[in-house]
């Protein structure tokens, strides 16, 4: 699997209280969509999915919450795509290879952002 885009498509970040006790960091990450993606840029024999999420993190007791969403672009040979989209259209679950080649990719341009 190639990683050949990111794109953020919201940030949303409020400050609730100042009070740092018994501070408790709370992340999840949601896959909303996945999609084959018709480009002209890869090779024939290779294909894109566009995979979109949001990252919450919740800092504890309502202290603060950033939410960022965004879209990633993957390249792989056409098979595996067509094999991602499937599982995902089917019963809305991923390989454990695909999910965390993916999510290492959300938390490492979220917490970056974040």
């Amino acid at each position: 699997m190639k990683f050949i885009g990111f794109n953020f498509t919201k940030i949303n970040v409020e400050k609730i209280s100042n009070n740092l006790e018994k501070l408790k960091i709370e992340t999840k990450i949601d896959i909303s969509k996945i999609e084959y993606l018709k480009t002209n840029f890869t090779d024939k024999e290779k294909a894109v999915v566009k995979t979109e999420f949001e990252y919450t993190l919740n800092y504890n007791p309502d202290i603060s919450k950033i939410k960022l969403a965004g879209e990633i672009f993957i390249s792989d040979k056409e098979d595996v795509i067509e094999r991602i989209i499937n599982e995902w259209n089917k019963d809305k679950s991923m390989n454990e290879d695909f999910r965390m080649f993916l999510f290492n990719i959300i938390l490492r341009k979220c917490n970056l952002k974040s």
